[in-house]
């Protein structure tokens, strides 16, 4: 992995560090309810969307350590261009459901690189 592929790695992971800490606590109606919180974790998402997408242009072998890369990609694609049709339930259950085990894959790649 190049050093900036790495930075990029650290960013997304950095990330999902700041969507669990947003969430810490947080019942999906607190979610669904608030606009501010979901606004900060889907810029958070989008945060993991474009590091992710850039490094793996950097180094396709991430690809295969984080097997949903394009489907993060996507997601963050959706956030950005498709912002009115974007489903907030959508986004509770992937912060809920991706985002540790996304995590983790993030630690070990980081890990990896003797971050």
């Amino acid at each position: 992995m190049t050093p900036r592929s790495i930075k990029r790695l650290e960013d997304a992971r950095d990330a999902c560090l700041r969507i669990q800490s947003f969430l810490r606590l947080v019942k999906v109606d607190t979610f669904l309810d608030s606009e501010l919180l979901r606004s900060a974790v889907e810029r958070q998402l989008e945060i993991v969307g474009e590091a992710l997408g850039i490094a793996a242009k950097e180094d396709d072998s991430l690809i295969a350590m984080i097997p949903e890369l394009p489907r993060i990609v996507g997601l963050r694609n959706r956030l950005i261009h498709g912002y009115d049709s974007v489903d907030p339930e959508l986004v509770w259950d992937v912060v809920q459901t991706k985002i540790p085990a996304l995590r983790n894959q993030l630690d070990a790649a980081c890990s990896q690189a003797g971050r």
